[in-house]
């Protein structure tokens, strides 16, 4: 891995932003280019942050909690809130403090700590006890069973291991679909008991409560006998359909031994009708009915596209194709905008009810990715995309939410983050796995981006490697006025309250300080406290975005003025004078950054499905900076006989006859072996003892790669190739065409060429040149 991952650049905080000191105003601002952004990573696991016991202490006129920055008055027990300046008496349970004596949310290396809340403080007092008494997370399959046997077969052997590895107390339900939608009712373990629901209409929460003997007249009668009341859920539903783990494995295991692939005759020429869309929702409201509130997920395994009902993508007709990049830009996609808004329908039920939609989807053709994104965002959904059910990237992905121990995802539930800033700090928005909850405020800024109109938003779900991005704005654009002259430090405070995976409600406090600067008099600070990575990360999210909400958008033409821009401002010059150009090291890896981004999968589409694409940015818009960092810009090693691993240019000069390369693009992992090597290991040399060295040399890029496998979530394809194979393409794709056909007969013998009309790097670099020294 980099030394940068080595150093962790986020600190016990998860906080990176763009820009690390702050112009004053709202023109300077605008003057810089990149944004002022902070990627936050709001539960990331870090040994260093204190668990405190208690209840935190908040300020009373802004409701800031208590910080190392506050100014504290021992003798006469005040503090002040930096944020807006108020007075505040501390209570009486904080009578022992002293300069010797203090509380760990006030050490100064304790810039984030967190409280584990006592249950009757829950964060979220808008649920009345019975919706918070299940502290057990809760866990509905949703089985997809219009597929061929061996896929099905796959999936079932996935999930009866999944089913053995969560703990004994969790609760589990299932609901399968294809044509019509089948609910299991689990509690009735004597014989098999179904509720089946038809697929071609949509189905109100009502008309499902109704059928499952779960409406309003039907809970009357059912709570007088029913053991439902027992185990403290006012609910017949939960003793029905969602049974701890422990008691259902049998009957779950059974069932699955049963379950066939869809029975319903397919005439030729037709896809199978599936209604994904209605048993999305018919499994939405049964979790509304039996535990709103609470931490549960609805687990989608879905295996091609919806063709029944609310959610359909395409016709039953095969020859129909499913919709392209180039339908969805031509307006050429019949059914795209009305599943859309199902789905946001559909986000919003889940996010009133604090549930979370997972989408695992294997198939080879689309599913429907790119409708459904705005479910799995909006709630903080996990997504894996893959091509079978028997693929590791569906296996071993799929096993790590279920997982405990060092790899465990650590999944908690029912997140609320809350953002304070110091006063002409306006908040735009976020990007990132969560939903604005309208909580309006004097830091909300006019404009918006992603989730915005608001200073808190929900995260159904979210895990230790969740990560958002939040775009700030400042109020003022007059110098007198400006922020910090009495201050020269600003602030911003970030709240996260949620429930763990073993049901304790904690609050993440996490209180960050920048220093305002006066750019107009010095812009050196500036570029010192510009973080390359932090800002080619914002500025790919906010790429990603405009592209999906902004018609006729281009991006590349977007990036390329915003880039001459920012070179223009920080770059050392003569005016009209490119070979005097020069960059400062502080920005020296941005245009490179940049150069890659415009020929990555986030902005060249045209190669890609809608699916892939929606896919894609969802990873990018939830992971944290070192790996979207990675997604952007892969990193390249290369090993041979006489040095260490080392890593190499991202350039198609690095690949040599002799030399094994491990490309790292986060979505895939690649093993390149030149074509000497590949010679080689054919004739078995690392099987005869004199070549020891020649078989270390194999294996070390396989044990680096197991490395990088195991610490990501979803798991990455594995691609082993050789020079001039036809996987080679993984890797040729992404370095930089330094030799091309063009110019062919430059290159050393034995190094590889690339066939494409793309600029090279360098050539890039010149025409960047030229543009940003034009007066």
């Amino acid at each position: 891995m980099s030394e940068m991952a080595n150093a962790d650049p986020e600190g016990i905080d998860g906080v990176r932003m763009s820009w690390n000191v702050w112009p004053r105003t709202k023109v300077e601002a605008s003057k810089c280019v990149v944004p002022l952004a902070a990627s936050i990573a709001p539960i990331r696991h870090h040994p260093e942050i204190p668990t405190l016991p208690y209840a935190p202490l908040r300020c009373k006129s802004c409701s800031a909690v208590l910080n190392p920055f506050s100014r504290v008055d021992f003798t006469a027990k005040i503090w002040i809130c930096p944020f807006c300046y108020q007075r505040c008496h501390f209570p009486p349970h904080y009578a022992m403090i002293s300069e010797t004596h203090l509380p760990g949310e006030l050490y100064p290396q304790y810039t984030t700590v967190q409280y584990a809340l006592p249950q009757s403080t829950h964060p979220n007092p808008a649920l009345d006890s019975s919706q918070q008494a299940n502290p057990s997370p809760v866990f509905l399959f949703l089985l997809d069973t219009c597929m061929i046997e061996e896929e099905l077969g796959f999936v079932k052997s996935e999930l009866k291991r999944a089913i053995g590895l969560l703990p004994d107390n969790a609760l589990v339900g299932f609901v399968s679909f294809g044509t019509q939608v089948q609910v299991h009712e689990l509690g009735f373990s004597d014989m098999s008991k179904v509720y089946v629901f038809r697929g071609t209409k949509e189905v109100s929460k009502d008309q499902v409560l109704e059928q499952l003997g779960l409406g309003v007249g039907a809970r009357r009668v059912a709570g007088a006998y029913q053991k439902g009341v027992q185990n403290g859920f006012p609910n017949s539903g939960v003793t029905r359909f969602l049974l701890p783990a422990s008691e259902c494995e049998y009957t779950l295991n059974s069932l699955l031994d049963e379950l066939q692939t869809d029975q319903w005759p397919v005439s030729p020429g037709n896809r199978s009708s599936r209604c994904t869309g209605v048993a999305l929702s018919v499994a939405a409201s049964l979790l509304g009915a039996c535990l709103p509130g609470t931490g549960a997920r609805i687990i989608a395994l879905v295996g091609g596209p919806c063709t029944e009902g609310p959610g359909t993508i395409v016709s039953k007709d095969l020859s129909d194709p499913v919709r392209s990049h180039k339908d969805l830009d031509k307006d050429a996609a019949p059914y795209f905008k009305k599943a859309v808004k199902f789905y946001e329908s559909l986000a919003k039920q889940l996010v009133g009810q604090g549930h979370v939609l997972d989408l695992f989807a294997s198939a080879l053709d689309q599913v429907g990715v790119a409708e459904m994104k705005v479910a799995v965002e909006k709630t903080g959904g996990l997504v894996v995309l893959a091509e079978s059910f028997g693929h590791s990237v569906f296996k071993d992905s799929f096993k790590r939410v279920f997982e405990e121990g060092e790899h465990s995802l650590g999944l908690c539930f029912n997140g609320t983050l809350e953002i304070n800033c110091s006063k002409d700090i306006k908040i735009q928005g976020i990007i990132g796995p969560c939903t604005s909850l309208e909580k309006k405020g004097p830091a909300v800024a006019d404009t918006v981006i992603g989730e915005g109109n608001t200073t808190m938003w929900k995260m159904c779900g979210l895990d230790k490697s969740t990560c958002l991005t939040v775009f700030f704005d400042l109020s003022s654009s007059d110098r007198s006025s400006a922020p910090g002259t009495a201050n020269p430090q600003l602030y911003l405070q970030f709240l996260t309250s949620y429930q763990d995976p073993e049901g304790q409600s904690m609050l993440r406090v996490t209180t960050v300080t920048r220093r305002w600067i006066d750019t107009a008099v010095s812009s050196e600070e500036l570029v010192q406290g510009f973080d390359q990575e932090a800002a080619a990360v914002v500025v790919a999210r906010l790429t990603s975005l405009k592209m999906e909400m902004e018609e006729g958008f281009d991006a590349i033409r977007w990036l390329d003025r915003s880039l001459i821009r920012l070179c223009s401002k920080f770059g050392d010059y003569r005016k009209d004078d490119p070979s005097s150009f020069t960059l400062n090291p502080c920005f020296s890896l941005y245009p490179q950054f940049m150069f890659n981004l415009r020929r990555s999968q986030f902005v060249q589409v045209f190669n890609n499905s809608p699916d892939e694409t929606a896919y894609f940015r969802m990873l990018l818009n939830r992971e944290n900076i070192t790996n979207a960092a990675v997604m952007i810009q892969p990193s390249l090693i290369s090993y041979s006989f006489n040095s260490l691993p080392a890593p190499a240019l991202l350039d198609v000069a690095s690949i040599a006859a002799d030399r094994i390369l491990l490309l790292d693009s986060y979505f895939s992992v690649v093993i390149f072996h030149g074509m000497t090597i590949a010679q080689w290991r054919n004739m078995g040399y690392q099987n005869q003892p004199e070549h020891q060295a020649f078989a270390q040399l194999l294996s070390a890029p396989h044990d680096d790669a197991q490395i990088i496998i195991h610490e990501r979530f979803p798991v990455p394809r594995l691609v082993v190739c050789d020079q001039h194979g036809s996987q080679a393409r993984f890797l040729l794709a992404k370095l930089n065409p330094s030799a091309t056909y063009n110019n062919a007969q430059e290159i050393a013998a034995g190094s590889d060429i690339i066939f494409t009309d793309d600029v090279s790097l360098q050539v890039f670099f010149e025409h960047l040149q030229r543009l940003a020294v034009q007066s």
